[in-house]
């Protein structure tokens, strides 16, 4: 079996979680292969909810191992608070592996994306404050530390040296924050060293193994593809590459290896922190799809914006993913409507235009066209079948899966584990 990835085709919050647990018994590993602490999922396991920020949502599937790999940056003291409350409840975390490679975020990341955000005023991005960004422009500044730097305490000091060279130079004399300690960054890191030590492989080779004797490995993107730092909305994006391509660097395991990518799309839209956002609705249809859809950040608590569906969004990601399966979720958050709209083009400056636009400026600007379809009022979590759906909401699904570029291969229809609706295998094509 090929390596599958399952990446989010919009803002985020999407419900990769549920896609991956809906795979999770079919699976031996699960990959996380970007971002870090800032992108939280929530799996529902029974009456259990489980809300998961930095370690991959196979974590929750017995004898799945999850791996979190080396385009990952990590919060030691959150990986270990995690580990901790899911052991608490019974959950089986022995088998997680983390790559020598992470990259790690120290206290002086999340200050500084702290401080950088509240100077930034108004040009604010909307990061979550955890040092993600921070740490990822040292990985590319080549001053960062990596997981296996922790083994080494000679190694660990000097980088930590080098790096507050400058970043206190920074803190002082600009944000007028206090000066960081090169003592206390390196016996926290270091003080982690010998629980972590068992969970720290070369990620990349286990992979690759595994895929070689027939194993089934599936990549899960944190984030999402419109906040890719490559291909979302720039800068309002995030730092690390969500899309399917980063699943190969990310991890260490050749683009030839990948086969499925499956994209999760909501039935309508959201986003959290600023930038263009065209189907937003500040009325009461974006509230009421707030609250029902209980849009509210799982790592923030943060309210999400809300909007209509946008198919432009949706070919684009099926484009720059190479999508063969989405994975539709939270039809059942649109029951009670009368009427739905989607977002079929833009009207930029009085040209119609069906894609993305490339320019920012363009797409900030752009003004949705809508089609309406009718709604529907019948309760759809306890449908299993598409033919179980009303009328209206089959309707509904089939003409977004015309305009979105891929098949739409499982519906979500309500929260619970179970209730998804199945049309195509994901892992079998």
């Amino acid at each position: 079996m090929p390596a599958v990835v399952l990446i989010g085709a919009q803002w985020g919050d999407e419900g990769k979680g549920k896609a991956t647990d809906l795979l999770g018994s079919r699976v031996d590993y699960v990959v996380k292969f970007n971002g870090g602490n800032n992108a939280g999922h929530t799996v529902v396991v029974g009456d259990q909810k489980y809300a998961l920020h930095l370690l991959p949502s196979g974590i929750l599937s017995p004898g799945v191992t999850p791996v979190i790999a080396n385009g990952v940056v990590v919060d030691i003291e959150v990986l270990f608070h995690e580990l901790e409350a899911l052991s608490s409840r019974g959950v089986d975390v022995s088998r997680l592996l983390v790559s020598a490679n992470a990259h790690v975020i120290t206290q002086y990341h999340r200050t500084l994306d702290k401080v950088t955000e509240r100077v930034l005023g108004k040009r604010m991005i909307g990061t979550t404050g955890r040092g993600i960004g921070p740490a990822y422009a040292d990985k590319i500044n080549r001053v960062g530390i990596r997981i296996q730097d922790i083994f080494d305490e000679n190694i660990l000091r000097q980088k930590v040296e080098g790096a507050l060279d400058q970043k206190n130079h920074l803190l002082v004399k600009i944000y007028n924050r206090r000066a960081i300690g090169v003592d206390e960054v390196v016996a926290d890191l270091l003080s982690y060293a010998e629980r972590l030590r068992p969970m720290v492989a070369d990620t990349g080779l286990v992979l690759s193994r595994a895929l070689d004797d027939g194993k089934t490995v599936l990549f899960e993107g944190g984030q999402a593809t419109m906040l890719d730092v490559d291909h979302g909305t720039y800068p309002f994006v995030t730092s690390s590459n969500a899309t399917s391509g980063g699943a190969a660097t990310g991890s260490g395991v050749a683009p030839t290896r990948f086969e499925r990518v499956i994209a999760v799309v909501k039935a309508y839209t959201t986003r959290v922190g600023s930038g263009p956002f065209p189907t937003e609705l500040n009325d009461e249809f974006g509230e009421y799809l707030r609250s029902k859809g209980f849009e509210f950040g799982t790592t923030t608590g943060r309210p999400r914006r809300t909007g209509w569906y946008d198919a432009p969004v949706a070919r684009y990601s099926a484009r720059i993913n190479g999508v063969t399966d989405f994975v539709l979720t939270k039809l059942d958050v649109l029951t009670g409507l009368d009427r739905i709209q989607v977002c079929v083009a833009y009207d930029v400056d009085g040209v119609r235009v069906d894609e993305v636009p490339v320019s920012q400026t363009d797409f900030h600007h752009a003004v949705p066209i809508y089609e309406s379809f009718p709604g529907w009022t019948e309760d759809i979590t306890g449908a299993r079948t598409f033919d179980e759906l009303p009328v209206n909401a089959q309707a509904y699904a089939r003409a977004i899966e015309a305009m979105s570029g891929s098949r739409i291969s499982a519906i979500g229809v309500g929260p619970d584990r179970e209730a998804i609706v199945v049309l195509h295998d994901l892992l079998e094509g």
